[in-house]
């Protein structure tokens, strides 16, 4: 029996100001599905994971998550529904300790007295070794790691990552794809990445769409990524 739809998008538009950024995007995901948004920079892959959050004002279209329309709640109200999002940079207080870092995302996910740091310091051993470290001084790796265990702490039902990539060294990322997979396997938790590395892309997703000005151009398999042909149209590489 194929897994049901998590989460729905049908004509999204949304920019800043009187600018339209996403001009029509519409997808499916399903649940337990890792699903790679790529695209040449400036092509509204960012503002389209903002506007799935509330951070960016939405013109028109529809978000359902999980049967529950939830494109003119708040930001707060949608991460307690069970979204959770790791911008590009991460996003993390690089002052605060690792410990304080992982507790600041227990309210994700709406159910703080389920949070299970356990579950967590299993798929980040680093992070239970370091729970009093300064997070600013981590590698960026390690940080990358402290980010996505953050929002695990809340039991999301769905992870939203920028750029997880970012300022990690390239023999770690195809690590983190395959963590990011692990994870999927044994929770079936859904993920949307917006990333460029190819590494990653393959390591970690089950299929890729294509955003160009705003909207969904193409769907591909990671696999395709390995012609450099391929490569070269979608992300200019």
């Amino acid at each position: 029996m194929s897994a049901k739809t998590l989460l729905n998008v049908t004509d999204l538009r949304s920019g800043y100001g009187r600018v339209g950024i996403i001009n029509g995007i519409s997808l499916a995901v399903k649940e337990g599905e890792i699903l790679a948004v790529i695209g040449r920079n400036g092509v509204g892959k960012t503002t389209f994971m903002k506007t799935i959050i509330g951070e960016v004002p939405i013109f028109g279209g529809k978000i359902t998550l999980n049967g529950i329309e939830v494109q003119k709640l708040p930001a707060a109200q949608r991460a307690q529904l069970g979204i959770g999002y790791v911008p590009q940079g991460r996003g993390l207080f690089n002052s605060l300790t690792v410990g304080e870092n992982l507790r600041l995302g227990k309210l994700v996910g709406g159910k703080p007295q389920q949070t299970n740091y356990d579950r967590v310091y299993d798929f980040f051993p680093v992070l239970k070794e370091r729970l009093t470290q300064i997070a600013g001084t981590m590698s960026g790796g390690q940080q990358q790691q402290l980010a996505i265990g953050r929002i695990l702490v809340g039991n999301p039902r769905i992870i939203l990552l920028d750029e997880p990539s970012e300022g990690i060294q390239p023999n770690i990322v195809q690590s983190i794809g395959e963590i990011i997979r692990r994870i999927r396997d044994r929770e079936g938790l859904t993920v949307i990445i917006v990333e460029q590395n190819l590494d990653l892309i393959q390591a970690s997703a089950d299929r890729c769409i294509v955003v160009e000005k705003g909207l969904v151009v193409d769907e591909i398999s990671p696999e395709a990524l390995a012609d450099p042909a391929v490569a070269k149209k979608y992300l200019a590489i």
